[in-house]
This record gives C-alpha cells, structure tokens and sequence, in this order.
C-alpha cells in the first residue's frame, strides 16, 4: 500500500494463502483441543463461556447499530467481539509464568468453550450470510446437519483413524507420519466443503480427532513448524489485506470497538465466572485475562469479507482492535491482582460476604447422582447409533439401492434386497440403541430403590424399544 516500495498487487493470490494458513492454524488448535479436556472443563468454564460470548454479540451488536453500520456488518462485529485468543493468552501465561495458578485453569477451559462456540458462530453466520434473512428453520436444520455430521465425524475418527495409525505404526518414520497427517487434515477439508460447512471447521475437526489418538503428541510436535510457518504467512497476508488508510479514516470506531472489547469482556467475564461460583478473585484474574480478540475474529471477519456480505471496513477495523488488545493483554493480566485489591477495597463488605458465601455453597451441586449417570449414558447412546443408523439408511438409499437395482434385479425386489441387506447392517447398531443393558450400576440402584418409582426407567425403556422400532 506504499508507493515507493514494490507493491503486491495479486489479492487472489494473498487470500489463498491466508486461507491455507487458516486451515493449519485451525488444525494445529485442534491437536491442542481434546474432548477429554472439555469434559474435564467441566460447567464453571461453560457458564463463563456462554455468558461472555451471548453479552460481547449483544455489545458488538449494539455498537454497530450505534456508529450506524448495516445490520450485517453489526451481527459480524458482535462475532468477531465475541472470540477471545488462545495464542495471545497462552503465550501471555508462559511469559508472565502464570500457567499453573488458579484462573489460568479456568482460561484455559473458557478458551476451549469459546473454540467450540466459534466454529459453531461460522456455521450460523455462513447461514444466516446465505439466506440474508433470520430464517430460524434453515438456521435449525443448518445446527442439526452439524451436530449430525460432527458425530458422525467423530465416529469414524474414534473407530478408524486410530485403527489404521496403529496398523500403519512400524511403517511411519517422522516424515511420513507428517505426510500423512496433513493429507488427513486436507481430506476432512475437503469433505466439509462438499458438505456445505468451512475449509477451517474440517481443519478442526481432524485436528481434535487425532488429538484423541495415542500419536497425539508425536503428531503434534511434527506439525508445529508447518504451523508456525503457515500461522506466520496467515497474520502477514492479514497484513497485507489492510490499507493504512482505512486506519486513518475508520479511527474513530477502532477506538470504539477497542474499549467495547476491553471493558466488555472484562466485565462479561468476570459476572460469568461469578455466576459458576468461582471466588471474586479468579474471577476478575480470568475476566481481565480474556480481554483481547484474536485469530478466530479475523477467520470471522475474513467468512463476512469472502461471502461479500459485510463492508470492506470491518476487516482492517477488527485486526487494529486485535493488535491494540494484544498489547494490552499481559499489562491487564499482570495488574489484575492489585485491581482485585482496589476492588475489595472499594465493595461493600456485604456484597464481598454475599460473594463468597455463594462459592462455596455452588461447590456441592457438582456431585453426580444415579439419575444424571444413568441419563447421560442413555443420552450418548441414544445420539450415536441414532446417528449411524440414520447415516446407513441414507447411504442404503444413495448408493445400495441403486447399485441392485442396475446390476442384479430391477423393481420392488431390489428395494426388498436392499432393505434386507441394509437391515442386516443396522441390525448390531439397533441392538444396541434399545437393548443393550446400559449403566448397569446405577440402573440397579435406582432399579432397587424403593423412593423412586420405576415408572421413569420404564418409561425410557419403552421409548428405547420405540426408537429402535421407528428406525
């Protein structure tokens, strides 16, 4: 953007490469991401995450509204705000040397709520991008398509690709694990897009497959220099994508959307950890740490810049206010214990006791009865094979039918075989989604107990046996 220096003028070429970059980023967050985590995570950092994330839509919302953008710019603005960044905090937490303590577990958790969050913030955003309009049915079907293809995803990558990378282990010298490693991350790539969703969900996906995977680790240190070139070549082509100009012109709402995000988040934060029962102290420490933008908003910014739905502006607008808060970030995170103190100072004594009474009588909900056991068991496998056999039925009437129909026999009986034989492949699945003993623990338990009535357990097994009988 500078005359007196050899300017690059091929944008096509720019942007692929900042969606490369994006697809190995988002891959290499996902060999960071593990579901084992997530459940580890537990619901302070849920509560903290959701709760930040619905307030900074609403904020980011209601600032574009404000300085009197689009509807469309100001729904994106409300996304973009909505991300704090992974790299940022954890690059922040190793320098300052705070990894350990208290608040930098729940980030951590946040962190992985809002990555889950984000990436379903793309779909709805692409949708809603699409249709142009709040259709509320297609944005449900667009949710459901992604909750049916992410289980299936994950199906497959529990069952197959740790399979096959133990088959294939005395074959893999470092190179060729890479090799194949990133051809797993390009495949999955590729099939989100045939499915409809973005190159950077199926990045995603593959990278918190194999971050499942007992290679997990091995396959992680080999791809980190691919992802610190490409990440690097991601943030330069960012760069290179703003005009100085836009800077000077839009700086009046780069401060805004600064101070949006900083005090937004600060305070988001903050009242979601509360809200989970963290003490005051975590939760302003967590508050004031998440206060940045970062990689997700500028993956966000560049879905609104691709589908040509949000103005050129927003793009340079959200890069700046990450640049500034990422500044900002290790000063907010070193000075967040003498802002607690001022803070403490500064409250009334009732409030403080009000605080900490609610800590510490949140801390006994999180024990697990039979009934929540027993629910949740029934619930993951009600989901699962639900969506294996739907996924079977679909590929019985795609490919199977069709197939006998050509090549053996033609009319009512090629449907009847093709039942036949897709019925035979659902047959171990349908056993398994309404007969199998599930829980058997606390089945019996509760089973026994005379101070619940069996009603409920009979219940759930006839929609069970429903189920299975309507599939």
């Amino acid at each position: 953007h500078f005359d007196f220096l050899p300017s690059v003028t091929d944008t096509k070429s720019i942007n692929i490469w900042g969606e490369i970059g994006v697809i190995f980023l988002l891959f290499s967050l996902g060999l960071e991401f593990s579901f084992k985590k997530l459940v580890k995570v537990g619901g302070s950092a849920s509560i903290t995450a959701v709760v930040e994330v619905v307030f900074m839509l609403l904020i980011g919302f209601a600032a574009g509204k404000l300085m009197g953008w689009k509807t469309m710019d100001s729904i994106f603005l409300g996304g973009i705000l909505s991300v704090s960044s992974t790299t940022i905090i954890i690059r922040a937490f190793e320098e300052l040397g705070v990894k350990h303590k208290k608040f930098a577990g729940l980030v951590f958790g946040v962190l992985i709520v809002e990555d889950l969050v984000a990436i379903l913030l793309l779909v709805l955003l692409s949708t809603l991008a699409v249709s142009q309009q709040f259709a509320g049915s297609e944005m449900l079907i667009s949710i459901l398509k992604l909750a049916f293809f992410l289980v299936l995803w994950f199906l497959g990558g529990i069952f197959l690709i740790p399979t096959f990378l133990k088959a294939t282990r005395k074959l893999m010298n470092d190179e060729t694990m890479l090799v194949v490693s990133l051809a797993l991350c390009l495949i999955m790539v590729l099939l989100a897009v045939k499915v409809g969703f973005s190159p950077a969900l199926g990045a995603f996906i593959m990278g918190s497959i194999l971050a499942e995977t007992t290679q997990a680790e091995k396959i992680e240190h080999l791809v980190k220099s691919v992802k610190d070139l490409f990440a690097a070549i991601f943030f330069v082509s960012v760069g290179m994508l703003i005009d100085p100009q836009i800077l000077l012109d839009y700086s009046l709402p780069i401060i805004v959307v600064t101070l949006a995000t900083i005090c937004g988040k600060l305070i988001s934060s903050s009242l979601g950890a509360l809200l989970s029962g963290q003490p005051l102290k975590t939760s302003v420490q967590a508050g004031m740490s998440l206060a940045q933008i970062g990689e997700f908003s500028f993956i966000i910014a560049t879905l609104g810049l691709t589908l040509k739905v949000t103005s050129d502006f927003l793009y340079p607008i959200a890069v700046a206010a990450s640049a500034i808060t990422t500044f900002t970030t290790p000063y907010l995170i070193k000075s967040s214990e003498s802002f607690y103190n001022f803070l403490v100072k500064i409250l009334p004594q009732k409030w403080l006791d009000g605080i900490s009474r609610y800590s510490s009588s949140t801390e006994g909900i999180t024990t697990l009865s039979d009934w929540k056991i027993l629910l949740r068991s029934y619930a993951f496998n009600t989901i699962i094979h639900s969506v294996i056999i739907v996924a079977i039925i679909f590929l019985a009437s795609r490919y199977i039918q069709p197939f006998i129909a050509e090549n053996v026999v033609i009319g009512i009986q090629s449907t009847i075989i093709s039942l036949i034989v897709s019925f035979i492949i659902m047959a171990p699945f349908l056993w398994a989604l309404s007969i199998r003993r599930i829980q058997k623990t606390a089945y019996s338990h509760l089973w026994l107990n005379k101070k619940y009535t069996r009603g409920p357990l009979i219940a759930i097994e006839i929609f069970r046996i429903g189920l299975g009988i309507f599939f």
